[in-house]
C-alpha cells in the first residue's frame, strides 16, 4: 500500500511540475531564510562572545558614573572621579586581585613618515598586559624605569603597524607623532581581532604618567580594569571595589555613586541576550514567509481536489477506503514540503557560506538544533496545511464525485 502511495504521489506531483515547483519554492525560501538568519545569529554571538574573552581574564571594569550638578544626573561616563591613587587603594586593600590597571583613552591622528591614522591612545602601566591579555609579538613593552621618567615611548597594535608602515613592516625602532610630538616605538603586540572602534589591534600603547602630562592634562582616569584570580571571586571582589571606592569618594548611597563596575560575566550575558533576541526575531521574521508557503501548498491541495473530484468519485467508488484518499493528499503535501525542506536546508547552507565568504569577521555556525527544527517545521506544515485538503477530499460523495463536471 505504502509504495502504491509513494507512487501515486510522485505521479501526481509531476502532472504538473511549473506548480509544484512554484509551491515548492515558497518553503524553500522560508526554511533556507530561517538556516541562514540562525546561522548568522549564532556566529554573531559567537564572534561577540570571542572578542569578549580576548579582551582579558576574569576582568572587571570601573568606569566614571554619572556627574551630578544640583543633584541632577549629566549623564553616564561625564564624571571626573577615577584616579590613580583609586587604583592603587585597590591593588594594595582588595584581595582576590591579581592586577590593576588603570587606563587613560583618547583618539587621536598618528602620523609617521607621510602616512596617517586615526586609532585609539591608551596609557596605561606594564599590568595592562595582564589585566587585557596583551601578548607582544616584537619589542617590549615598556619599563617601570620609562613609566617614571613620562617617556615618550610607545607599543602599537598590527593594525596601526598596517596603516602607518605597511603589511609585514618591523615598526620597532620607527617614531610616529602624537599631538605633534615624536614617539619612538619600542614593541608591536600580536594580533586580537576586532572592527571598527572595537579593533584591538588598533591601538597605541604609551605609559600612564605620559597620557598624564602630554595628552589628557589632568589626574583623572578614563577606566581601572582589575583582574581577578579566578572566576569565583570575581562576585565578591566586585563587591569590595564598590564599597571601597564608596568610601573613598565619601559617597553614603549607593544609588549616587560617581562610578560604576561591570565583570566580564556581565558584559557577556547582556551582548549574548541582545544577539540572542535579534536572532530569534530575524528568524520569526523569516519564518512568516514559511506560513505564506503553507498557505501556497493549501491552496495548490484544494486546487488539485477540485480538478480530481472525479477520479475521487471513481475510487470511492470502487471501494477504496476514506483513509487511504485522506493518505493519498496529505502524501502529496508532505512530500511537497520536504523536498522543499531539503533544498532550504541546502540553500540556507551556501547562504551562511558566502556571508563568512564576503565578512570574514563573522563566522557563522550551523548547528544541528536548527537543521532539525527545519525538517521539523517543514513536516509540520505539510501536515498541518495537506489535513484540511485531504480531509476534504475523503469526505466527497461519490455519487456527487462522479457527476462533477
Amino acid at each position: 500500500m505504502f509504495l502504491d502511495l509513494f507512487k501515486e504521489t510522485l505521479w501526481s506531483l509531476s502532472g504538473n511540475k511549473v506548480r509544484s515547483g512554484l509551491t515548492i519554492l515558497g518553503i524553500v525560501i522560508g526554511i533556507a531564510s530561517v538556516i541562514a538568519l540562525v546561522a548568522i545569529g549564532q556566529g554573531a554571538q559567537n564572534s561577540i562572545a570571542k572578542n569578549i574573552e580576548a579582551i582579558g581574564s576574569n576582568l572587571i571594569m570601573v568606569n566614571p558614573g554619572a556627574q551630578r550638578v544640583g543633584g541632577v544626573s549629566q549623564g553616564g561616563g561625564s564624571a571626573q572621579s577615577l584616579t590613580i591613587e583609586d587604583a592603587d587603594a585597590i591593588k594594595n586593600e582588595i584581595e582576590n586581585v591579581k592586577s590593576v590597571a588603570p587606563a587613560i583613552t583618547k583618539r587621536s591622528q598618528i602620523t609617521a613618515r607621510s602616512n596617517n591614522t586615526n586609532t585609539q591612545i591608551i596609557g596605561t602601566t606594564a599590568d595592562y598586559l595582564i589585566v587585557r591579555s596583551v601578548t607582544i609579538d616584537s619589542g617590549s613593552f615598556f619599563s617601570d624605569q620609562q613609566m617614571k621618567t613620562s617617556a615618550k615611548v610607545a607599543v602599537i597594535g598590527p593594525t596601526t603597524r598596517d596603516d602607518l608602515f605597511g603589511l609585514d613592516a618591523d615598526p620597532v625602532g620607527q617614531t610616529i607623532r602624537i599631538n605633534k610630538m615624536d614617539f619612538q616605538i619600542i614593541g608591536m603586540t600580536v594580533a586580537k581581532g576586532g572592527s571598527g572602534f572595537n579593533n584591538q589591534d588598533d591601538i597605541v600603547y604609551i605609559p600612564l604618567t605620559t597620557a598624564r602630562h602630554y595628552l589628557s592634562g589632568n589626574e583623572y582616569l578614563n577606566n581601572i580594569g582589575i583582574a581577578a584570580t579566578d572566576q569565583d571571586s570575581m562576585a565578591i571582589v566586585q563587591q569590595q571595589i564598590s564599597d571601597l571606592l564608596l568610601a573613598r569618594h565619601k559617597i553614603s548611597d549607593p544609588a549616587n555613586a560617581d562610578f560604576n563596575i561591570m565583570n566580564q560575566n556581565d558584559i557577556l550575558a547582556t551582548a549574548t541576550s541582545i544577539t540572542g533576541t535579534f536572532t530569534i526575531l530575524l528568524s520569526s521574521i523569516a519564518g512568516i514567509s514559511l506560513l505564506v508557503g503553507g498557505i501556497g501548498i493549501m491552496n495548490m491541495m484544494l486546487t488539485t481536489v477540485t480538478e480530481r473530484t472525479r477520479e475521487i468519485g471513481l475510487r470511492k467508488a470502487v471501494g477504496i477506503r476514506k483513509i487511504y484518499i485522506n493518505l493519498q493528499f496529505l502524501a502529496e503535501a508532505v512530500v511537497l514540503t520536504f523536498l522543499g525542506g531539503f533544498i532550504g536546508i541546502i540553500l540556507g547552507w551556501i547562504t551562511s557560506l558566502t556571508v563568512t565568504h564576503f565578512i570574514s569577521t563573522l563566522t557563522t555556525s550551523i548547528s544541528l538544533s536548527s537543521i532539525l527544527l527545519a525538517f521539523g517545521v517543514s513536516a509540520g506544515v505539510g501536515i498541518i496545511f495537506g489535513f484540511y485538503p485531504a480531509r476534504r477530499a475523503a469526505n466527497l460523495s461519490p455519487i456527487e464525485a462522479l457527476r462533477y463536471e
